[in-house]
């Protein structure tokens, strides 16, 4: 009976070992967490773009990957891209913002 105890205690704890370090981070991989704050942060810049009058006329992409948020797409200006920066840094949680926005 003891030793049957014993076994049960030991495959719970097991499951909760795996069940923990399968929603930790690695430097290529997010965890749980870090893939919903992304992308929230994600839908907060896009919904700000979209209800900007300036810069919802431009297709500008959103990618968020440990809070660091990539803009790409095509804009008709140096300003242009300087706003959407902007826009993006406001968002809270974005530790840093990436341009790949290209003037045309």
């Amino acid at each position: 009976m003891k030793k049957r105890s014993f076994v049960l205690h030991f495959l719970v704890l097991l499951m909760l070992i795996v069940t923990f370090s399968a929603c930790a981070s690695t430097q290529k991989q997010s965890s749980t967490g870090e893939y919903i704050d992304d992308s929230v942060i994600t839908t907060k810049v896009k919904t700000l773009i979209a209800q900007d009058d300036f810069l919802k006329s431009f297709q500008i992409s959103v990618e968020t990957y440990k809070g660091v948020v990539q803009l790409s797409g095509f804009v008709d200006s140096q300003q242009t891209i300087e706003i959407a920066d902007q826009t993006a840094r406001s968002v809270k949680g974005v530790r840093s913002v990436k341009n790949s926005l290209i003037v045309r």
